[in-house]
């Protein structure tokens, strides 16, 4: 049953549904490749080995689970979202320890679905940094390198998919945390545009409107149908490649004025221009009118948001980056307004109104090391990834966007970002579905497809 572990999220749950497997088989196999495996990643904050096994057992009795769409998944939830007896860490020592009374509403519809939680994943202190390197707990490795960061703030719940620990994984992105580790570690990463998906918690908005919640999978088909399951829609599992002709921009231009688009990276755009190209769109290069303080009204939202998420809790126990960005966000949350009246937003609709979709990348080059910016400051810091991720301005535009594998990538992933205008997730996620169907892309990371052996404690 090994090989279980291999198949996409919707193989797994039509199996299941048929009775060809049972839940338990499915989960087994995955705790005993997370057994073998996880000691050399990090990628887990907790293993729920005995619950996701109940779980399991719980489900194969379930009257209505030949009608679940994602009967026996196993989804690794990232841990800034409540699950019922588990603490909500957030990635920090200064969050409190005692367990979560209930599941929060993504992980009921998760599991309503026929999911079975096996885990919580890595992330860094509070969401704040796309590498996942929390003080509090271990550094999370890159199955694909383990030198290498997985990207973040997700990168727990990616590393987990590229190491085929779990089939699905939940998590959020509030300027590039889904779509980041994505790209890092060869899966699928999907931001939805504000309202799509609920936020974890109910809240109304996060990170001043820049955070939205959403699926990381390997596979375009298993994004759109958890993306399904997490809306509460019947819209977007089973979309295929765009049913004609698409005018689509193109752009290898950094999201940051002076940053450098690394030749891998180039290629990879170029590969999947002429993928498209050559299935009959229309293929434009043209330059996104990020203007070039956008970096700058990013910020502001997302300092003031860390002192939001900071608030009342202890500052002797935060990272000693993330107490000087709270108290500096503290000093502009009076003056900040929500990233939908940023004029960005008007600015990028109206761009893309004449076309369908933009193709860009979603990282200036692949994973870096693990420790890059370890020990600086939070302004050197920061300077650093804005130079690294294209990822942002769709956050503070409010914009839907999909990350997705180049099969033009060697040693390590490199990421295709698709962007459409506000209510295109059906357009991304067909342009996703055509680009992996006309350049398919490894499903597992090759160092944990074969001997585990390969990857080292």
């Amino acid at each position: 049953m090994s090989e279980i572990t291999t198949w996409p999220a919707l193989e797994i749950a039509r199996a299941v549904r048929e009775n060809r497997v049972n839940p338990a088989e499915v989960i087994q196999a995955h705790l005993s490749r997370v057994a073998r495996l996880e000691p050399g990643i990090h990628a887990f904050q907790v293993v729920l080995a005995e619950q996701a096994m109940a779980e399991a057992h719980a489900l194969a009795g379930r009257a209505d689970l030949a009608t679940l769409p994602l009967a026996g998944v196993p989804v690794a939830v990232k841990d800034n979202v409540d699950v019922a007896g588990v603490p909500t860490r957030a990635g920090s020592a200064a969050t409190r320890s005692e367990p979560a009374g209930h599941d929060d509403e993504l992980v009921r519809r998760l599991r309503a679905a026929g999911c079975v939680v096996i885990g919580k994943t890595q992330m860094p202190e509070f969401a704040i940094w796309p590498f996942t390197e929390p003080a509090a707990f271990a550094a999370t490795r890159n199955p694909w390198d383990t030198s290498r960061t997985p990207g973040g703030s997700t990168g727990g719940g990616a590393a987990a998919l590229a190491a085929g620990m779990a089939a699905l994984a939940l998590g959020s992105d509030g300027g590039g945390s889904i779509r980041i580790p994505a790209a890092c570690c060869g899966v699928v990463g999907l931001k939805p545009g504000p309202g799509i998906v609920p936020l974890a918690g109910g809240a109304e908005q996060h990170w001043h409107g820049l955070t939205a919640f959403g699926p990381l999978a390997r596979t375009v088909g298993d994004a759109a149908a958890a993306l399904d399951v997490l809306a509460g829609t019947r819209r977007y599992a089973g979309l295929g490649p765009p049913p004609g002709p698409l005018r689509i921009a193109y752009s290898a231009a950094p999201a940051t004025a002076g940053a450098r688009v690394a030749p891998a990276v180039r290629a990879a755009l170029a590969d999947a221009v002429e993928a498209l190209r050559e299935a009959g769109h229309t293929l434009v290069r043209a330059r996104p009118p990020i203007p070039a303080t956008a970096g700058l009204r990013f910020a502001s939202r997302w300092l003031s948001g860390i002192a939001q998420d900071t608030e009342g809790l202890p500052a002797d126990a935060m990272e000693r980056r993330t107490r000087k960005m709270a108290s500096r966000g503290r000093r502009l949350s009076r003056r900040v307004k929500p990233a939908s009246a940023d004029p960005f937003a008007a600015r990028a609709a109206a761009w893309l109104a004449g076309f369908d979709a933009l193709v860009m990348p979603t990282l200036t080059r692949p994973a870096v090391p693990v420790g890059t910016w370890a020990g600086r400051g939070w302004i050197p810091t920061m300077l650093g990834v804005g130079n690294w991720v294209c990822t942002n301005p769709w956050n503070l535009a409010g914009l839907p966007a999909i990350s997705v594998p180049s099969a033009a990538a060697a040693d390590l992933p490199v990421g295709i970002q698709i962007v459409a205008a506000s209510g295109g997730e059906p357009v991304i996620i067909a342009v996703a579905a055509q680009l992996e169907r006309l350049r398919p892309w490894p499903q597992l990371a090759p160092a944990t497809a074969g001997d585990h052996q390969a990857i080292e404690a």
